[in-house]
């Protein structure tokens, strides 16, 4: 679906297309858009309304990261095992790739493809807007730039992980039950569920920054301590921060008992991420 929702452009505005291709199809856990369609299926949605809302959200996803990389933001080199998109291109180019995704992402939830009620796409775009912006991950993003220069404490690292990673996570759930007119009741559930789940897996990315290695994770690790940044490791330690993660994992799991089986793939995944690796 990226495949066909990025089509290779030819002319002069090639080189940017096939930096936007590179970042959104190079690899990647695709989490967010794998909740997407789970989610999805809780409600029998069509499979392309769903594969089309989470291609929309890996584009998100993929342009934050492209951003994420450049020399202003994390300055890493290496991505997913690959160069970032800023050392396989240029900084010019991979800037307006990540602003070529975020903006093809919100023109795919707009599109009557993606489905035939006008009020849904438009909440769709609503809540991606709300999850990606400066309440979000953005949002996010600032207070981990700030956080290079200041000391935050446990709450203040929970809040900017909520904002930087749980809120595009919770749209992910959320958007299989937007696709399915779903009640307000199972809509609570699974914000609830990624919630949990978004910020059990940042423990762990804060784990694997800690203890893992470039070669498993596919990117530059150690950063955090280099820059003296306050995590949830550094505060907590490595065994509390891995119970903790345990416990929301937990959590998360009991936020989807209004389920049935049909749920069991989002259970899976809450225990996928406090064993994943890269």
């Amino acid at each position: 679906m990226l495949d066909r929702l990025l089509p290779a452009t030819p002319g002069p505005e090639a080189p940017v297309v096939e930096a936007m291709r590179y970042a959104a199809l190079g690899g990647g856990k695709r989490l967010r858009p794998f909740l997407a369609v789970v989610s999805a299926h809780q409600f029998t949605v069509g499979r392309i309304p769903a594969l089309r809302v989470a291609a929309a959200i890996e584009m998100i996803h993929a342009y934050s990261l492209v951003h994420d990389d450049l020399p202003a933001m994390d300055d890493s080199d290496l991505r997913r095992g690959r160069p970032a998109v800023h050392k396989a291109f240029d900084e010019a180019t991979a800037i307006l790739a990540g602003d070529g995704l975020l903006t093809r992402a919100f023109g795919v939830l707009a599109e009557e493809a993606t489905h035939s009620d006008p009020a849904v796409r438009c909440e769709l775009v609503r809540w991606a807007a709300e999850a990606a912006g400066s309440q979000g991950m953005v949002g996010g993003q600032m207070i981990d730039l700030l956080a290079e220069k200041q000391t935050l404490d446990i709450g203040a690292i929970t809040r900017l992980q909520r904002m930087k990673t749980g809120e595009m996570i919770a749209f992910a759930c959320e958007a299989g039950a937007i696709l399915g007119k779903a009640a307000a009741e199972p809509r609570l559930a699974l914000k609830a569920y990624a919630h949990d789940l978004g910020l059990a897996f940042q423990i762990v990315d804060d784990l694997l920054d800690a203890e893992g290695s470039e070669a498993e994770t596919g990117k530059n690790v150690g950063r955090d301590a280099e820059r003296g940044k306050a995590t949830f490791v550094s505060i907590l330690g490595a065994a509390r921060a891995r119970a903790q993660a345990a416990m929301l994992s937990d959590q998360a799991i009991r936020h989807l008992e209004p389920f049935d089986d049909r749920a069991r793939l989002l259970r899976e995944v809450a225990r996928f991420v406090l064993e994943r690796r890269s």
